[in-house]
C-alpha cells in the first residue's frame, strides 16, 4: 500500500456511510428545550465508534490502545445547526469518511428528521493517531488499508 502523506478526499457520491439512530433525551437539551450544541459532538463520536464497530475496529482498542502504544483523540470539531431539534425527535446520524491522510482521518456527520429525511445539522470531526509521547504518528496500518479500500474510487462502467 502507498504512503498517504496527501489528502485522499474521499467523492461524496462514492462515500461509504454508517447510519445510527439518535433519540435526543431531556438531558441533551438546554432550558428552551432545544438539543444543546455540545451534545451534537457527543453523538458524533458515538458515529464514529459506529463507524470503527461497522468495519471491525472496536473502539476500546483503538481510541486508546495502552498495548500498542497509540490513542485516536479529536483535535478539530465542527457543526452547522440548521434546524431547531427538541427533546423527543428522532434522527439519522449519517457517518462517512471525508477525507484521511497517514495521521487522521475527517468523518462527516449528517443529522436528518427520521419521519422526513430532513437535513437539520452537519459537521465534521477529524481524528489523528498519536504515540505514547502524545505526538502525531501514522494510524494503524489495518486502518490505513480500510481507508484506502472505502474510499477508493469505484470503476466506472464501460461499453463496449
Amino acid at each position: 500500500m502507498g504512503s498517504h502523506k496527501n489528502s485522499v478526499e474521499c467523492k461524496e457520491e462514492a462515500r461509504f456511510t454508517v447510519r445510527i439512530p439518535v433519540t435526543i433525551h431531556f438531558g441533551d437539551t438546554d432550558p428552551y428545550g432545544v438539543v444543546y450544541f455540545a451534545s451534537y459532538f457527543r453523538y458524533c463520536h458515538h458515529g464514529i465508534e459506529a463507524f470503527f464497530n461497522h468495519y471491525g475496529f472496536p473502539p476500546h482498542q483503538y481510541f486508546r490502545n495502552v498495548e500498542r502504544g497509540f490513542g485516536l483523540p479529536v483535535v478539530d470539531a465542527s457543526c452547522r445547526f440548521l434546524k431547531p431539534v427538541k427533546y423527543g425527535d428522532e434522527l439519522w446520524l449519517d457517518v462517512s469518511v471525508k477525507s484521511f491522510k497517514s495521521k487522521s482521518v475527517t468523518f462527516d456527520f449528517r443529522f436528518y428528521e427520521k419521519a422526513k429525511e430532513l437535513l437539520v445539522a452537519q459537521g465534521e470531526a477529524t481524528i489523528v493517531a498519536i504515540d505514547r509521547t502524545w505526538r502525531a504518528c501514522d494510524l494503524p496500518p489495518e486502518v490505513l488499508e480500510c481507508l484506502s479500500k472505502i474510499c477508493a474510487p469505484k470503476p466506472t462502467p464501460t461499453t463496449a
